[in-house]
């Protein structure tokens, strides 16, 4: 038998994509009587919604606004208390729902709907470092510090032979993945059960249960195919409550898909960063300070806060060190997960900082880097289980062809083009979550491994089927994965690059378990739960890290840049199938191009919300910008990891690309951009 991890198997469910057989949250078949509901979102930046008027329709089954619907229960996300109360915090927040016996019946039905508002004001949605409303919150994303100081970085920096003081800005990003957030509901005997567009079945399942008071069996969360998230679908968004909400009052199936342009108001976005950031160096180049203060914003009616500064804890070796949060309330949508949260918008600030060190001392951008590489984590004192960014940074070099870059910028014209290079590092912490996993022996001998996980287009349902199959002894033909479903044994939701580590974990112990009661006879099954494992792991730094180049050509007649080539090292520990991992990686990498130079959320000063929802207007890479993307990996062998060995790679493409684009933007022509996207307007005036 031949092994299946680090063999290039192809996705489990390919065919029935490509045929059209794998259904999705919206495309379950119709139920008899199945109606259509249509959100109403707030068209006010603030106020209140006195009333909800629609006239009589015989197509219409239900109108539901705060004034009509139901009362939940109280979920922790305050953006799910839809139709609960009569404020209107941002604009675009779902202030009605229509049901209607037709999609077509039911959008048309939405927008003849009359809300009339009260105290209506102009917004407070524009982010800045003096903003009134400025906190420092308990804590960040995942739990991490809001603020840590070590040393006195202030003094050192005072004193520092070298000092970069520079603020580093980042645009408003979404998520908007190619399918739409969509619910399907259906109430049957007191049982909820919902197909639902989301990374996290059991997580919905408890959200659920809870704002409609039921016991937690009596949800069912179905996601068997789910059309991208890239962390927007990472926990429960409003339409699943509003089907459910709908499908109760009108005692029918009912079928809700949200909009493209609601997918840029009410399910979340990546916030828009302000980062100040202050190195001092000594003569050698040798960090002694490091100062990262960074700002967002959140809603008025629930926190969230990205780790934007917690990355810069872990990078680089400096005694002196600051890392702070600080958050404004404003008039806005909550901002959520969006690939990469904190360490994307965070390393672009650090990187880019790096890079003017670079220049400052006049070290070469590598060798300065190699220079303050820690020994162990410089933000607990912990070893690293592995670090590889020495050797992704000289391996990508000398495969990127580094020696070729000329060290002064705007040096290398070919044509009416400036080029240039650039290099930034990446890193990701290894997060492991605890999970349960379950398998059984089929009549047929095949054995079928089941967990509540989801595939949202990763490949998940491979992998896990290659792992099982290892563990088991058998080829991946023999193993059936069963995920996707709340009734399946619990698990967490896909992300934080986190999904392969902690379900493999399980699936791993499970079928060792059930490998343990000899041979497969039909009938035998085994059960197993990591929370025990997880939890007595080594107090270790586990991070994945890498090193991304760049080469753009900049028009020195309009100011566009293009990313003519770009290469990323990594060291991720054992790679589970590479063909899925280049997938993943690459796919990383060309977020960070899309945040370098075009994805940018206007927010709109006057009427609230986001002025360019739709792909029209918010632009992203298309197939030309794109010409000439590798992802490769160093040899890593990482003993203190779930048992598989590998680290998470849905998110580390995107940590430092846009830094090295941004870094290569100034190699070529010697202006520096602090402030994402890297528009023509932001580049041709400097030429």
């Amino acid at each position: 038998m031949t092994a299946s991890i680090g063999q290039p198997i192809q996705r489990t469910e390919s065919i029935a994509k490509v045929t059209g057989r794998a259904r999705y949250a919206a495309e379950q078949p119709p139920a008899v009587g199945q109606l259509y509901a249509w959100y109403v979102p707030a068209t006010v930046p603030a106020g209140t919604v006195e009333h909800v008027e629609l006239a009589t329709d015989p197509a219409v089954h239900a109108v539901l606004w705060h004034g009509s619907a139901e009362k939940l229960g109280e979920v922790e996300d305050a953006e799910l208390h839809v139709l609960q109360s009569n404020t209107v915090a941002y604009r675009g927040q779902s202030v009605a729902v229509v049901v209607a016996e037709t999609l077509q019946a039911a959008r048309a039905a939405a927008a003849q709907v009359q809300v009339r508002y009260a105290g209506v004001r102009s917004p407070d949605n524009t982010l800045t470092a003096e903003h009134s409303t400025l906190y420092a919150p308990e804590s960040v994303n995942a739990g991490f510090p809001t603020d840590v100081t070590v040393g006195d970085p202030d003094a050192a920096l005072a004193s520092a032979e070298h000092l970069v003081d520079n603020w580093y800005s980042t645009a408003p990003m979404h998520n908007s993945p190619m399918e739409p957030h969509a619910t399907t509901a259906q109430w049957s005997d007191g049982v909820l059960t919902v197909w639902d567009s989301t990374q996290a079945p059991s997580g919905v399942q408890g959200d659920l249960a809870t704002a409609f008071d039921l016991e937690p069996e009596n949800v069912r969360v179905i996601a068997e195919n789910v059309g991208g998230g890239f962390g927007a679908k990472g926990s429960t968004r409003p339409n699943a409550i509003l089907a459910a909400m709908a499908a109760r009052a009108t005692g029918k199936t009912v079928k809700l898909v949200l909009p493209r342009q609601a997918l840029f108001d009410v399910v979340g976005y990546r916030t828009p960063t302000l980062n100040h950031v202050r190195l001092g160096a000594d003569s050698t180049g040798t960090l002694q300070a490091i100062a990262h203060d960074s700002f967002q914003q959140t809603s008025t009616i629930f926190e969230f806060c990205e780790q934007t500064s917690e990355s810069t804890r872990h990078i680089y070796a400096a005694p002196n060190r600051r890392t702070t949060h600080r958050l404004a309330q404003l008039d806005v949508g909550t901002p959520r997960w969006m690939r990469a949260p904190g360490e994307a918008p965070g390393m672009f600030a650090v990187e880019t900082a790096i890079d003017e060190l670079a220049v400052a001392t006049g070290i070469d951008p590598i060798d300065l880097r190699i220079r303050n590489e820690p020994d162990v984590d410089p933000a607990s004192g912990n070893p690293f289980s592995s670090r590889s960014v020495v050797q992704c940074l000289r391996e990508g070099a000398e495969k990127f062809g580094w020696d070729r870059r000329n060290s002064a910028p705007g040096q290398r014209r070919e044509g009416n083009t400036l080029v240039g290079m650039g290099v930034a590092t990446a890193s990701y912490p290894v997060l492991i979550s605890p999970s349960t996993a379950s398998a059984r022996v089929e009549q047929d001998g095949t054995i079928t491994v089941s967990v509540a996980a989801s595939d949202i287009g990763t490949g998940a349902r491979t992998v896990l089927r290659q792992i099982a199959a290892d563990a088991l002894g058998v080829d991946a033909d023999t193993v059936t994965l069963e995920l996707g479903d709340s009734a399946l044994p619990k698990a967490p939701g896909a992300g934080g690059s986190s999904g392969t580590s902690s379900w493999g974990w399980a699936v791993t112990k499970v079928c060792h378990s059930l490998k343990a009661q000899g041979s497969y006879e039909p009938g035998n099954s085994a059960e197993a739960d990591t929370t025990d494992d997880v939890e007595g792991q080594k107090e270790l730094a586990r991070m994945a890290f890498g090193a991304q180049f760049a080469e753009v050509a900049v028009d020195i007649d309009t100011g566009e840049v293009r990313v003519r080539r770009m290469l990323g090292v990594f060291g991720i520990g054992a790679v589970m199938n590479p063909r899925l991992a280049r997938s993943q990686l690459i796919g990383g990498m060309t977020f960070g191009l899309g945040m370098a130079l075009m994805e940018n959320g206007i927010t709109d000063r006057e009427f609230g919300g986001f002025a360019n929802h739709d792909f029209a207007e918010y632009h992203i890479p298309a197939c030309a910008d794109v010409t000439d993307l590798e992802a490769v990996w160093v040899e890593e062998v990482d003993t203190e990891l779930a048992p598989m060995g590998g680290k998470g790679i849905g998110e580390i493409g995107a940590v430092g690309s846009s830094a090295a684009i941004g870094n290569a933007v100034y190699n070529a022509t010697g202006v520096r951009v602090r402030d994402l996207p890297i528009t023509l307007d932001k580049v041709l005036p400097h030429l």
